[in-house]
């Protein structure tokens, strides 16, 4: 997969591709990342990429014509048809859904905004979309723009040792992750759970089905809303509703 980054600030990425996941992916071939800087495009002497935005207030807005130019030469790399995504606070929320799907296409040009934000004449010409991480305001675009890339890159073929740990991986089904245990067994008082210890695969495979379905009950009741269920799932559904109170859910949207 090609991945284009234009960013004011391309040196943040060596955090994310020297080492882990994404860094092997990159030292396999299997993903290829390139770095694209606004100020590499501008002709002026002070290398100027921003400017006071009209209509007053605080900050600075990046400009359009080193924008362009970047995403110019970023898209003469890319394989044709790439999508370009800006990140913003006020896109789409970028979840485990959107990386599966978006890790079957041949490119992605991510676009990180600094200071106030992006003059929207660019954003309406040459952004096919917007991603948001969560419901806060970062610094930049570069944070988000790496989870995003880290997501994507689990989900191409040969990238983790073992695929079926993307199999397993919490939000995939729409449901949390279940509890994880390796050695020692006994750690002070707490001791692995013997449904781990039985060597029976489908116990196994029951009790962390029913965990997971426990913790997304119990963290993130949204998730379970509007779903179909199969009748595996409904079975433990109702065996942790009793377990959990009938007021479980109602607790936590009142959290929150």
């Amino acid at each position: 997969m090609w991945l284009g980054v234009i960013s004011l600030l391309p040196e943040m990425f060596d955090a994310v591709s020297n080492d882990g996941v994404f860094g092997r992916a990159l030292a396999s071939g299997r993903l290829t990342l390139n770095r694209y800087n606004p100020r590499d495009f501008t002709k002026d002497k002070h290398r100027t990429v921003d400017d006071r935005p009209y209509g007053g207030g605080p900050g600075m807005v990046m400009m359009v014509e080193p924008l362009r130019q970047a995403l110019a030469a970023a898209k003469a790399d890319a394989p044709a048809d790439t999508k370009v995504v800006l990140m913003s606070p006020q896109g789409k929320r970028f979840d485990q859904g959107l990386a599966l799907t978006e890790a079957a296409n041949p490119g992605l040009i991510l676009i990180c905004g600094r200071y106030e934000g992006i003059d929207e004449r660019f954003v309406s010409q040459y952004v096919d979309a917007e991603w948001s991480v969560g419901d806060y305001v970062l610094s930049g675009g570069e944070l988000p723009a790496m989870t995003v890339m880290d997501a994507i890159s689990r989900h191409l073929p040969g990238t983790l040792g073992n695929q079926q740990s993307v199999i397993d991986e919490s939000h995939l089904d729409g449901t949390l992750d279940y509890p994880h245990y390796t050695r020692p067994e006994i750690v002070g008082t707490q001791s692995v759970p013997q449904e781990l210890m039985s060597g029976d695969h489908n116990r196994t495979r029951r009790y962390r089905r029913s965990l997971a379905l426990q913790r997304t009950m119990e963290r993130r009741p949204d998730l379970l809303t509007g779903r179909l269920f199969d009748p595996l799932d409904r079975q433990l559904l109702t065996a942790c509703a009793q377990q959990l109170g009938p007021h479980t859910v109602e607790k936590e949207r009142e959290k929150k």
